[in-house]
C-alpha cells in the first residue's frame, strides 16, 4: 500500500501524491495496489498532510537493503496522459528499497482535481509539478515521467534546475506529432463504447477490440480498466477526454528539442523496442541532452514500466543508484 500526501499544486489546484516506500499504511488514505481494477479514492483535502519529518523518511518506512544505503534525494514519478500514480506501482515498489519514491495524480487525472475551466496547459501541469517538489520538500528530485509525464519532467529540469538532480524519460518522443494526430485522437475518443456495461467490457475492448490494437492485449485492457470508475449507467473513465485533448492539444504541434537541450542534470531515455518512441530519435535526444544516457527493453510497448516492471527497473535503477549515490 502507498501513503496518500493531498498537496497544493499551481493556482491552488488540489492534487494527490502517494508515497510508495511507506508500508503498512491504514486502509484510508492508501492509493490501489495497481493492477487491480478500481476507483481511485476520492480527493480529500490535507486527510495526510506532509509533516516535516515525513520529509527525510517517512515514520514505518522499510530500511534499505544491506549493504545498500537510501539515497538522500527521493524519486518522483509523473504518469502520462490519461494514466495514475497507481500505474506506477508494481515498478515503484521495485525502487522503493533503495530510494524514496512517490508518484504524483496530476491534475486531471487520478485523485486529483479536475477543474472544469482547467488550465491543462504545459505551464500549468509544470508548474504542479514544481510545487509539489516544494511544498513536499522533495528537492533536489529525480523526476521520472513517462509520456505527457516525462515531458512535464524535463520541461520543469529545463526551467528549474535547482528542483531536478536526475531525470528518466520513459517513452516521449522530442519530435512534434502534428495536427493529424490529434484528429486521430478526437476521433478515438468518440469511438468509445460508453459507459461500459461492465468492467469485463472494459477489459474487451481496449484490450482487444480497439481498432488501434493491432494483436490482442491484456495489459492495455488492465490499463484502462484501472482508471474507471462505476456510475448508475454503467463504467465511465475518471478522467474527462476533453480535457485529456486539450492537455494533449498544448504539445502535439510543437517540437520539443530546444527545452530538451536545455537539461543540464544527468538524463536516462528508456524506450519499449515496440514502444512509440523511435530508437533513431531516442538516440538523437540523447545525444542533444548534454548528460544523456540510453535504455532499450526489449518485448515492451509504450507502457513500458507497466507490463514490465521487472526490466524496466533493471534499466533504471543502475542509472539512479549511480546517480544518487555519487
Amino acid at each position: 500500500m502507498a501513503r496518500r500526501l493531498d498537496v497544493t499544486g499551481a493556482d491552488g489546484i488540489r492534487l494527490a501524491a502517494w508515497d510508495f516506500t511507506v508500508e503498512g499504511a491504514a486502509r484510508e488514505g492508501t492509493a490501489p495496489e495497481g493492477r487491480t481494477p478500481a476507483r481511485p479514492p476520492a480527493v480529500s483535502i490535507a486527510r495526510q498532510p506532509a509533516a516535516p519529518e515525513d520529509r527525510a523518511r517517512p515514520a514505518g518506512a522499510p530500511a534499505p537493503p544491506p549493504g545498500r544505503a537510501r539515497s538522500a534525494a527521493p524519486v518522483l514519478l509523473l504518469h502520462g496522459l490519461m494514466g495514475h500514480a497507481a500505474h506506477w506501482a508494481p515498478a515503484a515498489r521495485l525502487l522503493a528499497g533503495g530510494h524514496r519514491t512517490l508518484a504524483l495524480d496530476q491534475r486531471g487525472h487520478g485523485a486529483s482535481e479536475k477543474p472544469p475551466g482547467g488550465p491543462f496547459t504545459r505551464e500549468a501541469y509544470v508548474a504542479d509539478a514544481a510545487a509539489v517538489i516544494e511544498r513536499l520538500g522533495l528537492a533536489p528530485v529525480t523526476l521520472v515521467g513517462h509520456s505527457m509525464g516525462a515531458l512535464t519532467a524535463w520541461q520543469l529540469a529545463a526551467e528549474r534546475p535547482d528542483l531536478v538532480r536526475a531525470l528518466v524519460i520513459c517513452d516521449m518522443r522530442a519530435s512534434a506529432l502534428g495536427a493529424a494526430s490529434q484528429r486521430a485522437w478526437q476521433d478515438w475518443f468518440r469511438g468509445w463504447p460508453a459507459p461500459f456495461p461492465t468492467l469485463e467490457a472494459v477489459h474487451r475492448w481496449f484490450g482487444a477490440d480497439d481498432a488501434w490494437v493491432e494483436t490482442p492485449n491484456p495489459a492495455r485492457g488492465a490499463f484502462f480498466a484501472e482508471v474507471m470508475t462505476e456510475r448508475p449507467d454503467g463504467w465511465h473513465p475518471v478522467f474527462d477526454p476533453a480535457q485529456m485533448l486539450t492537455s494533449r492539444e498544448t504539445w502535439v504541434h510543437d517540437a520539443h528539442w530546444d527545452s530538451l537541450a536545455q537539461v543540464r542534470c544527468p538524463t536516462l531515455v528508456v524506450r519499449g523496442l515496440d514502444g512509440e518512441l523511435g530508437r533513431a530519435e531516442a538516440q538523437e535526444m540523447v545525444r542533444v541532452l548534454p548528460h544523456g544516457a540510453y535504455a532499450e527493453i526489449p518485448d515492451a510497448g509504450h507502457l513500458l514500466h507497466y507490463t514490465h516492471p521487472e526490466a524496466w527497473a533493471e534499466a533504471v535503477d543502475p542509472f539512479l543508484t549511480g546517480v544518487l549515490t555519487t
